[in-house]
């Protein structure tokens, strides 16, 4: 009876505590998880699931080790906005799978991602065939992002810079060059690592600098 009751109580206890700790976290939604908060998660699962079958061990050995991940999780993440490397280390980064209406086979090869794999991603966007696609990139979380030809063609948001990085591939999707991007910024005299945030939508560029939203009309 007494084994009965310490499990029933590490079992109520913890709940709430590993709920408190994935709030501390921030968590998102499960399908958005990336490599390291799907590890932190597996690796508190376990360490509850072992605490509450291990009576005689006490608590405290396993609210360190948790609290521990806890810390280095939210210490990542920090690190991770300052540094793209570390980001895109960590959370990885994503792959064009559909390039221009084109399968890319090497690319799903790499990622070991099959054809079954991507027909099925389109039949759960009602997607009937391949050639509607334009664009598909394979983002680091596993889910597919879809560009059709007739949304692609519309006056969609499209991410030019992040952290004064520029997003290469967003490039391609709107067929402009690294130097028209730099030339544009040129007339407002700035450099790509001055932007936080730039994004492309209809035939506009908006520029996010210190709290600041600039037109540049083309």
């Amino acid at each position: 009876m007494k084994e009965f009751l310490i499990v029933l109580f590490r079992t109520v206890f913890f709940y709430f505590f590993v709920m408190t700790m994935y709030r501390i976290m921030g968590k998102r939604e499960v399908g958005q998880l990336g490599v390291v908060d799907l590890i932190v998660s597996i690796l508190i699962a376990e360490l509850v699931a072992i605490s509450i079958e291990n009576t005689s061990d006490s608590i405290f050995m396993t609210i360190i080790p948790i609290g521990l991940l806890v810390v280095l999780e939210i210490a990542l993440a920090k690190l991770s906005l300052k540094s793209k490397k570390v980001r895109t280390f960590f959370g990885g980064k994503p792959s064009i799978i559909i390039d221009r209406g084109k399968v890319d086979y090497k690319e799903m090869v790499k990622q070991r991602y099959t054809m079954d794999d991507l027909l099925f991603e389109l039949r759960q966007k009602s997607i009937k065939s391949l050639e509607t696609v334009e664009y598909a990139l394979l983002e680091p979380n596993g889910k597919l992002s879809i560009f059709e030809k007739k949304i692609f063609d519309k006056n969609c948001p499209m991410p030019l810079i992040v952290d004064g990085e520029i997003q290469t591939s967003t490039l391609k999707l709107i067929k402009k060059s690294k130097i028209w991007l730099k030339e544009s910024l040129r007339k407002q005299n700035l450099c790509p690592s001055d932007v936080f945030y730039c994004f492309y939508k209809g035939y506009t560029l908006y520029i996010v600098k210190k709290n600041e939203l600039i037109s540049l009309d083309q």
